[in-house]
């Protein structure tokens, strides 16, 4: 059927994850598209109301071309998980980043490290004993150095931190300590998931309330709260109300379908898709070069979000293959390209050593997934 210039035009503008040149991909990969993701840039501002109270977490892309492009539209501040995150941040225009984990052993002779490499960066840790800070504070008396922590608060995720009652005795601790600077306070609320928005606010604010009340007692005390690091993208836009805290979400940068399916209030693009081929199609079902290696999979099936293709359910899913069963299999041939949205980007990304970069449906470049290492070697 003859398709008009015009009906092919706005063909294209609907699969504008589907680059013109895909035969150059080779599959599985990540496709990002830094006009959608300076979009969501923009968007998540808007959000905070100044690029100022946005302190960005690193782990979603791990990638030095989008703290660029974060730096370019006033985003100086970051939150990282890992020593390798805080040099690329530092060595990419961030000024001033939080080391959001436990840093113990090797790691606080590493930092320390990094500090020096980058003396014009303000680096801070999060702590949460007394036993973390001791570790700290025998580095730094060895060096002459101070070290800026944040106080890690517990208040409801139990993962990392201190319950917000308890942490008193460690600020005091932090206080007494010539070497350490207390920088403020940390809470990431990562267990409040409501799918309304108005019940995610209850919770969040509710958990709030011990934080709160330990702010009131340190200024009773005359102990200045230099910064509250909120949250992560459930309830970015919720605390995004109060101006006193500083915003911590991470995901938006490159959105994906789990948080698109669960947090239905944010409007943010997806800006990184996951593509592969059909390798085979036994007995009737299609395999894909999608195995876990290569998607994470961590989450229940569906571990992707096909653009244009429904499917019955998941055969099998390993190292190297991702086997669907789908009742037009016959639409699809061997080596045919399927592109998706993965429900867990972050971790997603951290499979791939490259993400192809695509600009008007065209791949023009390829950017390194460089904080994908774990182990800091200067």
């Amino acid at each position: 059927m003859f398709l008009s210039c015009t009906t092919r035009i706005k063909q294209r503008r609907l699969m504008w994850y589907r680059p013109t040149n895909d035969l150059s991909i080779s599959t599985p990969a990540v496709l990002v598209y830094p006009d959608r993701i300076e979009d969501n840039i923009r968007r998540m501002i808007a959000i905070a109301g100044s690029a100022q109270r946005l302190r960005p977490h690193v782990k979603t892309h791990k990638i030095a071309e989008v703290i660029r492009l974060q730096v370019q539209h006033g985003i100086k501040k970051f939150k990282c998980a890992t020593l390798i995150e805080v040099e690329m941040v530092a060595g990419n225009g961030g000024i001033d980043i939080l080391l959001a984990y436990p840093l113990l052993g090797p790691g606080v002779r590493q930092m320390f490290h990094i500090m020096e490499r980058f003396p014009e960066t303000k680096l801070a840790v999060t702590v949460d004993s007394p036993s973390a800070c001791r570790q700290l504070c025998d580095q730094a008396s060895e060096r002459g150095k101070n070290v800026n922590v944040f106080v890690d608060l517990d208040n409801g995720m139990h993962r990392t931190g201190i319950e917000p009652e308890r942490a008193g005795d460690l600020i005091d601790f932090i206080l007494d300590n010539k070497y350490l600077t207390f920088s403020g306070l940390h809470v990431y609320d990562g267990h409040i998931h409501d799918l309304d928005i108005a019940e995610r606010k209850l919770h969040c604010d509710k958990d709030f309330e011990g934080v709160t009340r330990l702010i009131h007692t340190l200024e009773e005390k005359r102990v200045m709260v230099k910064e509250i690091a909120c949250g992560g993208s459930p309830t970015f836009p919720i605390h995004a109300q109060y101006e006193s805290r500083t915003l911590c979400p991470g995901t938006p940068l490159f959105w994906d379908a789990g948080y698109k399916k669960s947090i239905p209030d944010l409007d943010f693009l997806p800006a990184a898709v996951v593509v592969g081929r059909v390798i085979s199609k036994p007995t009737g079902n299609i395999c894909f070069d999608l195995g876990y290696k290569s998607i994470a999979s961590e989450m229940a099936h569906p571990r992707l979000s096909f653009f244009d293709l429904e499917i019955d359910r998941v055969i099998n899913h390993s190292e190297e293959h991702l086997v669907v069963s789908n009742d037009k299999s016959q639409d699809l041939s061997v080596g045919d390209m399927v592109y998706a949205l993965p429900t867990h980007v972050c971790p997603t990304i951290a499979l791939h050593e490259e993400v192809y970069v695509v600009q008007n449906q065209q791949v023009v470049d390829t950017w390194d997934v460089v904080a994908r290492r774990r182990t800091y070697s200067h």
